[in-house]
């Protein structure tokens, strides 16, 4: 005699939902095998940033190691920083790599700013693979005191 088991109505699943689950399965297996994955330099995620204000000026802070200050481009538009640079290969002759970390290629970070800042006033200081920007906020962004009169 078979017994033939029918799921119940709850039992079956979204397929949609399955799909979903398997990409993002796939992601993390891909993440696992190839460190952060191929396009880490170009997808937004390098280089890190800190980001900070104070009442005039915001302030960020990128990490590039091993970069020189002629590989970076940097832009600024309205309240939009734009940072490009690329890191060239090094590769040696007649070796055999054990291990390859260190990701080569070109980056692009698009980073919208909290204000508008005054883009002929930013200043860029890069010492130790950590890019520093001074960007003086646009006078309209600046906070204004309102005085109180008295009647």
């Amino acid at each position: 005699m078979a017994i033939i088991r029918y799921p119940s109505f709850t039992e079956w699943r979204n397929p949609l939902l399955e799909m979903e689950r398997l990409r993002k399965e796939m992601d993390r297996l891909f993440v696992d095998a190839m460190g952060r994955g191929p396009a880490a330099l170009a997808s937004g995620v390098f280089p890190a940033l800190n980001v900070f204000e104070d009442a005039d000026k915001l302030y960020v802070q990128a990490e590039l190691p091993g970069f020189k200050s002629d590989d970076i481009d940097i832009s600024v538009e309205k309240n939009t920083l734009s940072l490009r640079g690329e890191r060239k290969s090094e590769d040696v002759a007649n070796v055999s790599y054990h291990r390859r970390e260190r990701r080569t290629g070109k980056f692009h970070k698009a980073l919208t700013l909290p204000y508008d800042v005054n883009a002929e006033s930013v200043e860029a200081h890069f010492k130790d693979g950590v890019l520093k920007l001074v960007l003086p906020k646009a006078e309209h962004a600046k906070p204004k005191k309102i005085s109180i009169k008295a009647e």
